[in-house]
C-alpha cells in the first residue's frame, strides 16, 4: 500500500524526539507518538511501529498525518476534548445537598438518587437528570 503521508524529520527534530524518548519524563501518550515518529523516519512499516510501540494501527497513521500536516508538536500534542455542560453548577449541587440532608419524603424512609433527580426537577434546579449523575455529584462531595 503506498503511503500518503511520509515521515522526513530534520536532524535537529530527531534529536529533540530522541532526548524525550531517553528522558521518558513526559507524557505516556506523547512518548508513544514520539516514537511513532522516530520508527516512521527510519522507514518501519505501520504494522511493525503498531506492535513496537503498543499502540493501535490508526495511532500510527494518524500521527503520521498530524506530522505532514503540522509538523512536530502537532503530532505530539492532542487537541482538547469537548464535554459536556454539568447538569449541576454551584447551587444546582446546594440544593442537592440540601435535599439529601432533609427529611426524606412521606412514605419513604430514606432519599432514593431517582427521588433526589426527580426532586430537582420538580423544583425546576434542572430540566432533566438521571439517578447516575445524582449518585456521582453526592459522590464527590464526601
Amino acid at each position: 500500500m503506498v503511503k500518503k503521508y511520509h515521515v522526513h524529520l530534520t536532524a535537529s527534530e530527531r534529536e529533540e524526539l530522541r532526548t524525550m524518548v531517553r528522558r521518558g519524563k513526559i507524557a505516556a501518550r506523547r512518548l508513544k507518538r514520539a516514537q511513532i515518529l522516530l520508527a516512521a523516519d527510519a522507514g518501519e512499516r505501520d504494522e511493525r511501529i503498531a506492535a513496537s510501540v503498543q499502540v493501535g494501527l490508526s495511532a500510527v497513521e494518524r500521527t503520521r498525518r498530524k506530522f505532514v500536516e503540522g509538523g512536530v508538536e502537532y503530532a505530539l500534542s492532542e487537541q482538547p476534548r469537548p464535554g459536556g455542560q454539568p447538569k449541576l453548577d454551584g447551587k444546582g449541587e446546594a440544593v442537592l445537598v440540601a435535599l439529601a440532608c432533609s427529611q426524606a419524603p412521606a412514605g419513604h424512609t430514606s432519599w432514593t438518587m431517582q427521588l433526589l433527580a426527580d426532586k430537582l426537577i420538580t423544583l425546576g434546579v434542572v430540566d432533566s437528570i438521571s439517578d447516575e449523575t445524582v449518585r456521582r455529584r453526592l459522590k464527590k462531595m464526601t
